[in-house]
């Protein structure tokens, strides 16, 4: 028989268990996100500074990974449907608007500012274990500097 004490474990469990499969697949989605902006963006430092941003979202897809397996929990493999979605609208949409730096840029704040409100989210419940706090806290910092650095790059690209 379970106590309750054990039933609140394992509550805890599959929630944290579900909150970091959300956060990976929306780094799934990002990766892809900047891999996309990767081949629409003109400007040769915004190329490798997307190739960078798709390379840290791959490591945060790792890390998340490897603390959903430490759980023994299965992680997603890909990203959400609703971004896959997204994102063909997004190339219909360039296709007959054109694509510029500033669009691209734009369209990676929106991105990235979707990613911070779903990390904080998922700090604000205090049902998750605590141990993946930390990384949850270190991946949303990431996130956040990236978006601050994406906003003075569309000021310059304006």
């Amino acid at each position: 028989m379970e106590t309750t004490r054990e039933g609140a474990k394992q509550i805890a469990h599959d929630e944290t268990v579900s909150a970091l499969n959300q956060l990976l697949e929306k780094n799934y989605d990002a990766e892809q996100g900047y891999k996309n902006a990767l081949l629409d963006a003109k400007n040769d430092k915004l190329k490798t500074y997307f190739k960078r941003q798709a390379a840290s979202r791959s490591q945060n897809a790792n890390e998340l990974d490897k603390a959903i397996r430490d759980l023994n929990a299965t992680p997603v493999q890909s990203g959400s449907t609703q971004a896959t979605v997204h994102r063909t609208w997004m190339d219909f949409k360039t296709a007959i608007a054109g694509k510029d730096d500033e669009a691209v840029l734009e369209e990676c704040i929106r991105g990235d500012k979707a990613a911070v409100s779903e990390y904080k989210e998922v700090l604000e419940n205090q049902n998750y274990l605590n141990e993946t706090k930390d990384l949850v806290r270190y991946q949303l910092n990431g996130i956040q500097n990236t978006l601050d650095t994406i906003k003075k790059l569309e000021d310059i690209v304006d």
